[in-house]
């Protein structure tokens, strides 16, 4: 291990150590090499191997914002309201201290999803939601119970960022994945845009066939099909 380039190397140690060891030593140097070359190695194949899911999810957020049927004026209010949504449950210690919620604005629809110790303060976060100018409906999806773990969340971030990469695969004339907004809470996969039923129901389908989905829930808002 070198030693810092502001202190004089510690010559006498060195001078003291016994010949015997320093074959030991150096060849303690050698497996700690051969051990780190094998961790980096195993590292760059697993980044290899998570590249195409990520780079599919690169270029679904990249489009979304040119294949949204939101008004540019819609998308920029969900994006307050997501930011006054998430100020307001972290400065109310009720609902900070014993909850762990997500908010979702879509088309000014705030969804709510996430654990709370009561049904009481899942109520009080409902009711602060409710407040927030601009939002037209709040979607109360909040359960009572313990909080998720970080496998568990681990586990929800997959399987939205799955679903988002099988979305690409609907064979539906017209239908543009990036219309599909994707949130999971508990292997719960919840489903938001402004699609045609028939897109709806092909999301849904996809979205049902990815492992660890429990169930899949539809909040969709509905556009005439010949103008989808």
């Amino acid at each position: 291990m070198p030693f810092p380039l502001k202190h004089k190397p510690p010559f006498g140690i060195l001078a003291r150590t016994r010949p015997g060891k320093v074959g030991a030593i150096a060849r303690s140097i050698m497996q700690r090499r051969r051990t780190a070359a094998a961790l980096l190695l195993l590292g760059a194949t697993l980044m290899a191997g998570c590249a195409p899911m990520l780079f599919g999810a690169a270029a679904v957020g990249t489009a979304a914002t040119v294949h949204d049927r939101r008004p540019a004026n819609v998308i920029l209010d969900d994006q307050q309201i997501e930011l006054e949504a998430m100020t307001a449950l972290l400065r109310n210690p009720d609902v900070r201290d014993r909850s762990q919620i997500s908010v979702t604005s879509y088309n000014r629809t705030l969804l709510l999803t996430g654990n709370a110790d009561t049904t009481e303060v899942g109520q009080e976060a409902a009711a602060l939601m409710s407040r927030i100018g601009k939002v037209q409906r709040v979607v109360d999806e909040v359960t009572v119970g313990p909080r998720l773990d970080m496998t568990r969340q681990a586990e929800d971030t997959y399987i939205t960022g799955r679903v988002k990469t099988d979305l690409i695969g609907v064979r539906l004339p017209g239908f543009d994945p990036t219309r599909v907004k994707v949130v999971t809470n508990d292997g719960v996969v919840f489903l938001m845009g402004l699609v045609s039923p028939a897109e709806a129901d092909a999301a849904a389908e996809k979205a049902s066939y990815v492992p660890g989905v429990k169930r899949v829930v539809k909040l969709f808002e509905y556009v005439d099909d010949n103008n989808a």
